[in-house]
């Protein structure tokens, strides 16, 4: 069965929830993907600061997770986390749409074809 929802770890709500708090809160995350990169895609992350009727809302780990419409086909059945590997640390998202990603791993590609 496919899914649509996008889901969070604890670690990732965890940083997530600790953000918002330190820069003013938002009603939750904002996930998206723009179209750029070697690949094709790139994903964007910002707190989200409303909710239109043009989003997509999720709840994950006690985050709202904020997604417009046009980004959802790209992230259904995305899991986020917050990693710390020696001195870097960031989100890594396990996202079973993308088909390749580029080198450097900032941008990726799915099946659809729209690289």
């Amino acid at each position: 069965m496919v899914t649509t929802e996008i889901t969070l770890t604890a670690r990732a709500a965890d940083h997530i929830s600790r953000y918002l708090k330190q820069h003013g809160g938002g009603v939750g995350l904002r996930l998206g993907v723009k179209t750029t990169g070697c690949s094709g895609h790139q994903y964007v992350i910002e707190p989200a600061q409303d909710v239109t009727e043009k989003d997509c809302v999720f709840e994950s780990n006690g985050v709202k997770i904020v997604i417009d419409n046009l980004s959802i086909s790209y992230l259904a059945g995305t899991e986020l986390d917050y990693v710390r590997e020696g001195l870097q640390e960031g989100f890594r998202f396990s996202n079973p749409n993308v088909m390749e990603t580029c080198g450097c791993g900032a941008s990726f590609s799915v099946e659809d074809g729209s690289q």
